[in-house]
């Protein structure tokens, strides 16, 4: 990505504290959380002489309390060969979680993509595929069973216009195969919470929100334990949800049962280079989302899917596209690190407003 030189862009402070964690939980929400990668992607990032201030950042337990491994918990990594299981990658975001006292998130056990070449390329049958998909949720979930506050059980089960996405699970299985992911999930580790995870489930009218509403009552009518809706959000500046939509959202997943949502892979792509048009627009993006899940009590967290602009996905997926997330490649903070402060800041405020209110109603009624 393009760096914009304009005096705004200059003028922002290098190592602001921004205290995400500690504002979000201040208004109610459990965490608020950054994904992070392994030192193997580290390394062939070419940015490998930035880390030691890229971990103070995510080391800050005021700033980020939860973490997602983004790459090292799947199927790629974990299973490469038929039986055969490596955790190494895996291992390390869930070590830092544990050094650090956050809260991971894992992800993902079920999915179409980054899967490991032997299983696109074996020819299934019914039985073989289901003793597959057992082996390595049993296997895999085992392995940071107790570990993980919530899993990312099947991940973008659905095509865009909200049908089953034809992935080789389906076409052989159809929607059973996620009922029995979700079923070995629950049997493997009780205690996290199950999540479907998927991308553009963010707007109440949207197709793909329906899809994931069907996925739920499908579950929830066969009594398959699923715990909640994970709202990927990966976000265009220049025309995202409203926090209206994303509270009618989260409503419509919490009324069909689900004890939690959660902003997943929070990120908002603007067109390069960086301006401070674009990026008042991302800061309200990011603004619409942490107002709706600090309004939303069934909202539980919002993981950015890496703060740090070098690391994102966005540029290599959609070329012209990037500053997605919330520090740039010198370590300046995007705009809305402090637009999303404000805002909790105020909530809490109201909050406490409200509270004290009701204190002196009673106070008055009493006396």
């Amino acid at each position: 990505m393009r760096l914009s030189t304009t005096s705004a862009l200059a003028a922002m402070p290098l190592l602001v504290s921004g205290q995400l964690d500690y504002w979000a939980k201040q208004a109610g929400m459990k965490y608020f959380g950054s994904a992070t990668d392994t030192p193997g992607q580290r390394e062939r990032s070419g940015f490998e002489a930035s880390y030691s201030r890229y971990d103070a950042i995510l080391r800050d337990p005021k700033q980020f309390g939860q973490t997602t491994p983004t790459n090292g918990m799947k199927w790629l990594f974990t299973e490469p060969e038929p039986g055969v299981f490596n955790y190494t990658e895996g291992e390390v975001v869930a070590n830092l979680a544990k050094d650090q006292g956050k809260l991971l998130r894992c992800h993902a056990l079920v999915w179409h993509n980054q899967l490991a070449p032997w299983v696109e390329n074996t020819t299934w049958t019914p039985d073989s595929l289901r003793e597959a998909i057992v082996r390595h949720i049993t296997n895999v979930a085992g392995h940071w069973k107790g570990q993980c506050y919530a899993w990312d059980v099947v991940n973008e089960a659905l095509d865009e216009d909200g049908t089953y996405r034809k992935s080789l699970f389906y076409n052989i299985l159809g929607e059973e195969y996620i009922k029995l992911a979700f079923e070995t999930a629950a049997k493997v580790d009780p205690a996290a919470k199950l999540y479907y995870n998927d991308y553009g489930i963010e707007r109440p009218a949207s197709v793909k929100t329906a899809g994931a509403l069907r996925i739920v009552k499908m579950l929830k009518d066969a009594g398959v334990k699923i715990d909640g809706v994970g709202m990927q959000a990966h976000l265009h500046a220049d025309n995202h949800p409203t926090a209206a939509d994303h509270v009618a959202t989260m409503a419509a997943y919490l009324a069909m049962g689900v004890e939690e949502v959660a902003f997943t892979e929070l990120d908002v792509r603007i067109t390069d280079p960086a301006n401070a048009t674009s990026l008042e627009w991302q800061k309200d993006s990011y603004v619409q989302v942490t107002t709706a899940c600090a309004k939303v009590e069934g909202c539980v967290g919002i993981t950015v899917w890496d703060f740090y602009d070098p690391f994102s996905w966005v540029p290599v997926t959609f070329p012209g596209k990037g500053a997605a997330g919330l520090w740039f490649a010198d370590f300046t903070e995007h705009p809305a690190v402090q637009g999303m402060v404000d805002v909790l800041k105020t909530l809490v405020a109201e909050k406490e407003a409200t509270k004290n209110g009701e204190r002196e109603f009673r106070r008055m009624f009493w006396a």
